[in-house]
């Protein structure tokens, strides 16, 4: 249609385009749903956490815990299978809730609490604000009156749920140090401030073997778990032009979500152009690269890292395409990221080509890493960011046992679906017919890893295999 038809018809007060008032709808919904899935990410991404922990027969105020390294059964995004997980998952609409931390004295933990945004209320353990010396951090709801009892650090979360992810740290993989870990995690308490005077046992869920599934379902199952924090959330000021746009779809407080055959086909379809949205943003944040025409990048924007710790403080800056991304492919935010922990991601080899599961790749880690604890390596399914289904381990780290190092000290690591003769010990697996990714994690990185005096070298394809 020219300009000048459509300035026409306007001024007749017909639709400058021939759409039918039910197209107009449909066509509203569909873009609608695309941004909320967007928006929408992190909240979601908690959501589908909380929701496998239930139907692994776990329940918030109670702590999800792995008693052994994590495996395949985990399906969460780029966890770290070489540390032990505890997840308490609280909510505080009965009241706060205490999280103690213990002392670093035969053990450490590293980890953060965040709210069901995934912005980290404050950090835990050594890296945190109780500075190893343990702690009673005390998680408020919103709407909390009144003063915070002596002998608490208080945290006022912005939502009712929310979750803290704990790390207790191994000294390696061998049995009796991953049990102590265990041991030394299970000295968390986690009850109701109401209950203080007399704390009831905290409820351990042990998850190791079970099914644990919170990869993003990009269908119409997305906006279920959205819903579900609609109705139960605040409105934040921040997030009120969503009301609107997600009442369109069906979804509000007080409602219940029950979208219609057709309805359900355009959420389906516009999450599935959300997933190519969110991947094409997610390759774009490989640039520009940690080191200098390399190919390691931490894979989240300056504005995300910033906005999230800091509850998005900047009054000009909301970059909700950013942190759509990083909740695609990852959980959890720490306040301090580089005090306990930092990462690096590649998607690349060395000559720019993708990763691909049936090729064979080395990286050879440099001697004398800049880490106070430890570095590991783990691959994850490029599709998913979730763990390689249907292999032994997910990665190789400085903790392995029986890891091998060159007589120079750097260690060389082996990427593909067979170990190299003799290489077992430093083989992480990978699967035909799936593309892969590869997270490089620094425990206490120390100060020349930020100065870059220790360059980490790019994944390097074997040739003639």
């Amino acid at each position: 249609m020219s300009e000048n038809n459509v300035a026409s018809r306007k001024a007749l007060g017909e639709p400058a385009a021939a759409y039918s008032p039910k197209e107009i709808a449909r066509r509203t919904v569909y873009r609608r749903a695309v941004e909320a899935v967007i928006w929408g990410m992190p909240a979601v991404n908690f959501d589908l956490m909380l929701q496998a922990f239930i139907a692994a027969g776990g329940a918030a105020n109670q702590v999800a815990y792995w008693s052994r390294l994590l495996d395949d059964k985990n399906q969460t995004l780029t966890p770290n299978p070489d540390t032990i997980y505890l997840n308490p998952f609280y909510d505080t609409r009965n009241g706060p809730m205490v999280l103690e931390i213990p002392p670093a004295e035969g053990g450490s933990i590293i980890g953060s609490v965040d709210d069901c945004w995934q912005n980290a209320i404050e950090d835990v353990g050594p890296a945190g604000f109780d500075k190893g010396e343990g702690g009673k951090y005390l998680i408020l709801p919103p709407d909390h009156e009144g003063a915070v009892p002596e002998g608490y650090i208080a945290l006022r979360s912005d939502t009712y749920q929310g979750f803290a992810i704990l790390r207790s740290n191994v000294k390696s993989s061998g049995e009796a140090d991953v049990a102590r870990a265990v041991a030394y995690g299970r000295r968390i308490r986690f009850h109701p401030l109401a209950d203080a005077g007399n704390p009831p046992e905290t409820r351990f869920v042990d998850l190791a073997g079970i099914p644990f599934d919170a990869t993003i379902p990009y269908d119409a199952r997305f906006f279920h778990s959205l819903a579900r924090i609609v109705d139960r959330e605040p409105w934040l000021t921040r997030d009120k032009a969503m009301i609107d746009p997600l009442r369109s779809l069906g979804i509000a407080k007080g409602a219940v979500f029950a979208p219609d055959a057709d309805t359900a086909d355009l959420l389906d379809k516009a999450a599935d152009e959300a997933l190519a949205c969110l991947d094409g943003l997610y390759e774009a944040a490989f640039d520009p690269p940690f080191y200098t025409g390399g190919r390691w990048s931490l894979p989240a924007l300056k504005e995300v890292v910033e906005g999230m710790p800091s509850f998005f403080a900047d009054p000009d800056s909301y970059p909700v395409d950013g942190r759509g991304v990083t909740y695609s492919m990852a959980y959890f935010s720490a306040k301090h990221l580089g005090a306990g922990q930092f990462y690096l991601m590649a998607i690349r080899d060395r000559d720019g080509e993708p990763l691909d599961g049936e090729a064979h790749y080395t990286l050879r880690v440099p001697a004398d890493a800049p880490v106070d604890l430890y570095w590991s390596a783990t691959a994850y399914d490029r599709a998913t960011h979730a763990l390689i289904q249907g292999v032994p381990r997910a990665s190789r780290a400085s903790s392995s046992h029986g890891i091998g190092s060159n007589a120079d000290g750097s260690v060389t690591l082996f990427f593909g679906p067979e170990a190299p003769a003799g290489k077992e010990a430093n083989w992480v697996p990978t699967r035909p017919g799936r593309g892969f990714e590869v997270l490089f994690r620094l425990y206490g990185p120390q100060k020349r890893f930020f100065e870059k005096t220790w360059v980490l070298p790019d994944i390097e394809k074997v040739s003639g295999r």
